[in-house]
């Protein structure tokens, strides 16, 4: 499977997508940083709101870790900047997100669509063919069963 047909899946999956009243990059930053209100407030200005597209990979590899702060809504904006970002090799992939689920973790990904998911399915299928992630391949295989592909 190409890159090209994984960017395009996430892509017509996630058009659309707005981050609404979620956590966004930079205010989850905030939060990771256990930083007072004003300025998660200030931070959530920053945030790119209306179209994930525009995020910049730069940005989204510095806040990796918004990744673990995120709810359902801010999930749902930046998963397909993330995934689409790392099969460009831009940033480092979100797979733990994505394969380690428990429950705190599964909150985050059930606004999804069954489109959205399985445009998600055919990117961790799209992982299990590369060399690089063999070290997750298990990992891979058992979320698709238990969770992706239910």
């Amino acid at each position: 499977m190409s890159k090209q047909s994984v960017e395009k899946e996430v892509t017509a999956a996630f058009a659309g997508v707005t981050l609404g009243a979620g956590i966004g990059l930079w205010e989850a930053q905030a939060i990771d940083d256990y930083a007072c209100e004003d300025i998660r407030r200030s931070n959530r200005e920053k945030d790119q709101k209306t179209d994930w597209k525009l995020l910049d990979y730069d940005d989204l590899q510095r806040c990796h870790s918004s990744l673990s702060f995120f709810d359902a809504e801010g999930m749902k904006f930046h998963l397909p900047a993330y995934i689409i970002g790392s099969v460009r090799e831009k940033v480092d992939d979100p797979l733990f997100h994505l394969i380690q689920l428990d429950e705190f973790s599964l909150s985050k990904l059930e606004s999804l669509s069954n489109m959205q998911r399985q445009s998600v399915v055919l990117y961790l299928q799209w992982c299990l063919e590369q060399d690089t992630y063999s070290f997750d391949h298990i990992s891979i295989r058992r979320a698709l069963q238990e969770y992706w592909q239910n």
